[in-house]
């Protein structure tokens, strides 16, 4: 099989053996990989893939078609069409996953659009709703509600009846967001706090699902009493200086989460999630798979450059086979 290799921080396409399944485990041809910030922090050295998974090979995120499977396997079989997370190795024409880690397309969903989904819902609902406890009617901001998983935490926010605020930096780029089911829009300025109190009321919102850092006391000023901050991502950097009388006074809860360094057990519970409670939301039509632009196995490069731009909200798709 072919597979896109991290060498001297860089993308090389590779010829590989083609992988064989453990006992529980199937191999999946792969149709579309899902393009993540993860992937490209790999390549630049700054995050590590998880013990026990070759760092060489990035990728969290596949749609594609069981072609083998392990002797003990009971869930799955041969010509099953699947998605899902990996810890990597995504980037290959071929991988091998746990059976339970695997979930079954949509209906009617093609290869493509569905490799839009796993990480992008996964971590906005575990976010929201797991960690941050998430009840309908309550206000949350989705800090920036502008790339893949910030789009899914609008989308589903609005679903299960909450209140989503979505910031970036250009309100322009909330547009999208916006037509998927935005309460407000604020501008990530100094003056967040302000905008926040504005629209709740000076309630408060009672989540804040963040992707940025660190100017967590603006942010934590908009966080209403017993509120929970969900941190996910540090694009805007990785230190702070918090005040902690503020936060102590409105016992506030800081979280911190990450979705591919779990063990897997849990990652074997957060799909049973998506079957149990996200599925049926996008066979209803109440969820929606994220806007795309699509890119060749062999212009991966291209792909990642795209993301670099930060230009599109949405997901970049690699496809494999056309």
């Amino acid at each position: 099989m072919r597979a896109w290799m991290i060498e001297d921080k860089q993308l090389q396409l590779s010829t590989l053996p083609d992988p064989s399944p453990g006992p529980e485990e199937v191999v999946v041809q792969v149709k579309a990989i899902g393009v993540n910030r993860a992937d490209l922090l790999q390549v630049q050295g700054r995050y590590p893939a998880p013990p026990g998974t070759d760092s060489r090979i990035p990728g969290l995120e596949y749609a594609g078609v069981v072609i083998a499977v392990g002797e003990r396997v009971q869930s799955r079989r041969v010509g099953d069409h699947v998605m899902g997370l990996v810890p990597g190795c995504a980037y290959a024409e071929q991988l091998v996953t746990h059976e339970r880690e695997a979930l079954t397309l949509p209906a009617g969903m093609d290869f493509a659009r569905a490799a839009t989904l796993p990480e992008a819902f996964l971590t906005a609902y575990r976010a929201l709703f797991l960690e941050g406890g998430l009840q309908p009617g309550q206000w949350c901001l989705i800090r920036p509600a502008t790339a893949g998983v910030g789009l899914a935490a609008t989308q589903l926010a609005a679903a299960l009846g909450a209140r989503p605020i979505g910031s970036s930096r250009d309100l322009s780029k909330l547009e999208t967001a916006n037509d998927m089911g935005l309460d407000a829009q604020v501008s990530d300025d100094d003056t967040l706090k302000a905008q926040l109190d504005a629209v709740t009321h000076g309630e408060g919102v009672a989540v804040i699902l963040d992707m940025v850092g660190p100017q967590w006391n603006t942010l934590l000023g908009g966080l209403r009493v017993e509120g929970t901050l969900v941190n996910i991502g540090i694009l805007g950097g990785m230190s702070t200086e918090l005040n902690l009388g503020a936060l102590l006074m409105k016992r506030q809860t800081l979280k911190s989460m990450t979705m591919r360094s779990q063990p897997l057990e849990k990652r074997i519970m957060m799909s049973q999630i998506f079957n149990d409670r996200l599925a049926p939301l996008f066979a209803s039509g109440k969820l929606l798979p994220l806007p795309l632009e699509r890119f060749a196995f062999d212009n991966a490069i291209a792909a990642h450059e795209h993301m670099a731009g930060n230009a599109f909200s949405g997901k970049r798709v690699i496809v494999v086979g056309e």
